[in-house]
């Protein structure tokens, strides 16, 4: 089995948590101390927004900047969010103490309680307590996994390769007819790679197109990987992707939508995410190539106008600007894809291909896709 890529993957398991724990405490102590010497406690913020990102020409994944929001415990507009750092901070650091991991959902209602004396909740709903835990990432260059925090389950795959999940041997060419769940936290220390017979990954968007390939064994007759992430991948499968890219040297294709979600799905698994840039490293894929649905396919394989879906407004508001960000802009096909697209005026799911027969689009298409590089994009 091919080795690691050096310098790419998490450390270990508990070593990790030690990490994450030390800097929670250094965070706890820096404010303690400015507070006892009568200053204004802060915190700096890293701002997570496209102002603050760029692409880096040599990884090709996107990077966050220096750019940084400072949080002050003495400024009135402030303050509440300053409070909630530290109280999602401390939850974090009870998790790694006492060794257990809890979900996004279960950190807020640890952090949720009201303040003795006052009506004042801490959260008034998990849609503030979310974005506090990611700034907490950022602030301590720490990972939610290090923080001992995992979000739901979403995405399966199925294929010739068998994991060790928890110390749970699973042969994921024998799930049934779910396949295997990819769990959010997918470190080395929780799953390790066996054995793998695949050639190559192919990632979809959804698990209706998912359960197509996986009903027609598109995977054992191409002895490949199929993985979908329900819509935009979350981390856990981004991270997984990552590691059997880098780990065990598979190839990633991916079969998206035509349409600007789906272009920016691709995107995210290529190059990261502006949200979430700080973890480019550590998820991107700059090898993942795309092999469809194309703008070109509707005349190339013949579809009917049933399958049309008028493009909107918005949709071609955001395929703009699609083009416009640094790490499409100059790249000459894609400026065609997205182009020609939008000169359809209309976009298209990967389920178009079933249009012509159920089977077409296992069976048909996307073995013609893999066999023309040509129609690639990059």
């Amino acid at each position: 089995m091919a080795g690691k890529n050096p310098g790419r993957t998490a450390p270990s398991g508990t070593r990790r948590g030690r990490d994450a724990g030390e800097k929670l405490e250094k965070l706890a102590r820096t404010v303690a101390d400015t507070a006892l010497r009568q200053h204004d406690p802060s915190i700096d913020i890293p701002i997570r927004a496209l102002s603050n990102v760029a692409f880096n020409e040599k990884s090709r994944t996107i990077e966050m900047g220096d750019n940084k929001q400072q949080r002050n415990f003495f400024n009135y507009g402030q303050a509440k969010r300053f409070m909630q750092t530290m109280l999602v901070a401390s939850k974090c650091k009870d998790l790694i103490d006492a060794d257990k991991t809890a979900s996004i959902r279960q950190i807020y209602y640890m952090a949720k309680h009201t303040i003795r004396g006052t009506s004042e909740k801490t959260f008034d709903d998990q849609s503030e307590s979310d974005p506090i835990l990611e700034d907490l990432e950022v602030a301590i260059n720490s990972l939610r996994e290090e923080l001992h925090i995992f979000a739901s389950n979403r995405g399966n795959l199925v294929g010739p390769i068998t994991l060790v999940d928890d110390g749970n041997t699973l042969d994921c060419a024998r799930m049934g007819s779910a396949g295997y769940a990819v769990p959010s936290i997918v470190e080395p220390d929780v799953v390790q790679f066996k054995k793998c017979d695949a050639k190559f990954i192919l990632h979809v968007e959804k698990d209706t197109v998912w359960r197509r390939f996986h009903e027609d064994r598109f995977w054992e007759k191409h002895r490949c990987i199929v993985s979908h992430g329900g819509g935009q991948p979350a981390r856990g499968m981004r991270r997984l992707l990552f590691r059997m890219h880098y780990e065990l040297k598979l190839p990633v294709y991916v079969l998206l939508d035509n349409d600007p979600w789906g272009y920016y799905i691709y995107s995210v698994i290529k190059q990261g995410s502006i949200n979430l840039a700080y973890e480019s490293k550590r998820m991107a894929v700059p090898e993942a190539k795309f092999i469809g649905v194309s703008s070109f396919d509707y005349e190339r394989c013949g579809l009917s106008d049933d399958v049309k879906l008028e493009l909107d407004a918005n949709d071609v508001k955001r395929a703009k600007q699609i083009l416009d960000y640094p790490w499409f802009a100059g790249k000459k096909p894609w400026e065609k894809e997205i182009r020609k697209m939008i000169a359809n005026g209309f976009k298209m799911e990967v389920e178009a291909m079933i249009n012509k027969r159920l089977t077409y689009l296992t069976e048909e298409y996307v073995p013609m896709k893999l066999a023309d590089r040509k129609q690639w994009l990059d």
